[in-house]
């Protein structure tokens, strides 16, 4: 850590590790304080708009990421190449991997993100939780070491008390995961969870928690400079999830009282501290039925959802990463951060929400973005280009702001109107449904919102709907002009028409 701010590093140009919207959204910030970009891309994303946006653009391999993205060689030598001094690695591929970040600092160049010690402690939840309680950081009744006797680790959730969760020490996403209802399950569910660690992460260690059975799942965002400043900018909210992932976020969260705001968000701010963070990170909490929270991880980088964040606080997240990076100071404290109005994002994937969210590919048809008051859209797509089978399958992230959240639902409503994608399934009309759900309009959901509520027959009958609502205007508008009523076939291509236009 700097002592003074005499240590300021002069950042003329970036490296971003990364693609897509992230890119392209790091960029604009960094452009916008006057620092040139270098963007990397992969034979898939030759043609992508983050290419095209950057000031100087490296090749760097393959399509698959573990050729190009992730291959951290590849990344330090496309700096050297443009003479770049940072690199900011967005999230997701290496914007967690301690092991990159050691080499950035070996090789005299700048990581925009937190220490390698900080990824390497947070990143696995044992030893995130170790840090944690030096803080009395309230934490899931459970395992506070991996579990290694099987007998042993049954005994210990009998304490517990059932259900309990069985969980990966590394990594994230649902993987490693298992819910166990009953003592009977439980080797069995042990045993699944940790090969499914082993695959997906390299490290078959778990352990267990007592299962919250109706978690609102909320995190706070906290920055924190070298110079031992550390503040939050509150929280949000991300219990709309499927298959453990997120798809709608807001902020601030419809059920947190000023009281357990405040309280969140100290400890959110301890937890960084207890590794010297610096940066943007989120330290994320589960919050049971009685409003009783209880730490989860930290994700030491920027999230998808920062967004959210940046609207109701004006705070652009990526501008102070870099500004944090050069050496400078937080130009703000806790007392100068507010809450101004309601934010809300949905991640626009290539799913199909009527076939169990499975992703989609194939080319974007037709593709317009809505435009208006409230509305922003992250994206890295445009109309004709191509859905890589490559990557992630999130093509925009969609976000809209009120005065309140009411207002904030209406405009993601529209919005979501407005957004006219053809040639892929998307989760548009997911969203949709959410934001009309009574569920989520009154606050009252949780992170089992798609299980209780959610199925593929809800969209068919929106479908239906719009269809038939679209065929009476037509006939409407087709007997002021003529006294002849119209055939069923005209009703049926107005049905279609209608379909074909808002089909998601």
């Amino acid at each position: 850590m700097f002592e003074d701010q005499n240590h300021k590093l002069k950042i003329s140009k970036i490296l971003i590790a990364n693609r897509g919207e992230i890119a392209l959204r790091i960029m604009r910030s960094a452009k916008e304080m006057g620092i040139k970009t270098v963007a990397v891309f992969s034979e898939a994303d030759r043609n992508a708009l983050h290419v095209r946006y950057a000031d100087e653009a490296i090749f760097i391999g393959p399509a698959p990421s573990n050729q190009s993205y992730l291959v951290g060689e590849k990344i330090i030598e496309a700096c050297k190449l443009t003479g770049a001094e940072a690199i900011h690695p967005g999230y997701g591929f290496l914007s967690e991997n301690a092991n990159f970040a050691q080499m950035v600092a070996d090789a005299g160049l700048i990581l925009i993100g937190p220490s390698p010690h900080a990824m390497e402690i947070m990143g696995n939840k044992l030893s995130a939780k170790a840090a944690a309680l030096k803080y009395n950081i309230p934490m899931v009744p459970g395992t506070e070491e991996a579990i290694k006797d099987v007998a042993e680790a049954k005994e210990r959730a009998v304490e517990v008390g059932f259900p309990i969760l069985i969980k990966a020490a590394a990594g994230g996403g649902g993987k490693g995961m298992r819910i166990v209802e009953k003592a009977d399950d439980f080797e069995e569910q042990m045993q699944l969870a940790v090969s499914e660690a082993t695959s997906a992460f390299g490290d078959g260690s778990v352990f267990i928690e007592r299962y919250v059975t109706s978690p609102r799942h909320i995190e706070i965002q906290v920055l924190g400079d070298n110079y031992g400043n550390i503040v939050h900018l509150f929280e949000r909210e991300c219990s709309v999830q499927r298959r453990h992932q997120k798809v709608i976020e807001e902020a601030p969260s419809a059920v947190l009282t000023e009281k357990i705001r405040q309280q969140m968000g100290k400890c959110a701010v301890d937890v960084a501290r207890s590794v010297n963070y610096t940066g943007a990170g989120t330290v994320e909490f589960i919050l049971d039925e009685n409003l009783d929270f209880f730490f989860l991880e930290m994700n030491t980088r920027l999230q998808v959802e920062h967004p959210v964040t940046e609207l109701i606080t004006g705070i652009d997240l990526v501008k102070e990463q870099i500004k944090i990076a050069s050496g400078e100071k937080l130009s703000f404290n806790q007392e100068d951060l507010k809450i101004n109005g309601h934010a809300i994002e949905l991640r626009v994937y290539a799913e199909d929400p009527k076939n169990n969210f499975l992703p989609d590919i194939g080319t974007l048809q037709t593709y317009k973005t809505p435009k208006g008051n409230g509305v922003r859209v992250d994206d890295g797509f445009e109309q004709g280009m191509e859905i890589p089978i490559y990557y992630d399958p999130m093509i925009a992230k969609l976000i809209t702001y009120g005065k309140d959240r009411e207002e904030a639902i209406e405009r993601m409503v529209r919005a979501i109107a407005e957004y006219e994608i053809t040639g892929i399934e998307t989760t548009l009309a997911f969203g949709n449904f959410v934001m009309q759900h009574e569920a989520f309009k009154t606050g009252n959901f949780d992170t089992h919102f798609v299980g209780k509520y959610f199925n593929a027959d809800s969209l068919k009958v929106e479908d239906e709907t719009e269809a038939l609502i679209a065929a009476v205007i037509a006939s409407k508008l087709f007997e002021k002009k003529s006294d002849v009523a119209p055939s069923a076939e005209m009703l049926k291509s107005n049905s279609d028409w209608r379909k074909n236009r808002l089909k998601y």
